[in-house]
């Protein structure tokens, strides 16, 4: 249960920042407008706040395995926002963070 909760946590956080940083781009990159750059700052900081939701207490530990995360989400986030299609070689890496980040906070420790 508390691994199902804390993946959902994860999704919940790569959606609130990869969505957050994608609208700031879109603000000032894309020249869409400062509204979308706040809706952007917005999520940044609801990200942060997810983070802090993991049932695990060692900051150091989340935010690497949320790096792995990051990685494939982003991935996803470009492809389905944006069209873009990863390689082989895209999904190759994001499948190694994404092991590396179930490493990091599933392995089992003695404690």
């Amino acid at each position: 249960m508390l691994v199902a909760r804390s993946v959902t946590l994860f999704v919940l956080a790569a959606l609130f920042e990869i969505g957050g940083a994608w609208l700031v781009w879109q603000g000032v990159r894309e020249n869409r407008g400062w509204i979308l750059v706040g809706a952007g700052a917005v999520a940044l900081g609801l990200y942060g706040f997810v983070a802090t939701l993991q049932p695990q207490g060692d900051f150091g530990r989340i935010l690497a395995a949320y790096g792995g995360v990051f990685v494939a989400g982003s991935l996803a986030w470009a492809a389905v926002a944006d069209g873009y299609r990863p390689d082989r070689f895209d999904i190759a890496g994001a499948l190694v963070c994404l092991v590396g980040m179930a490493v990091i906070m599933y392995a089992p420790r003695g404690h």
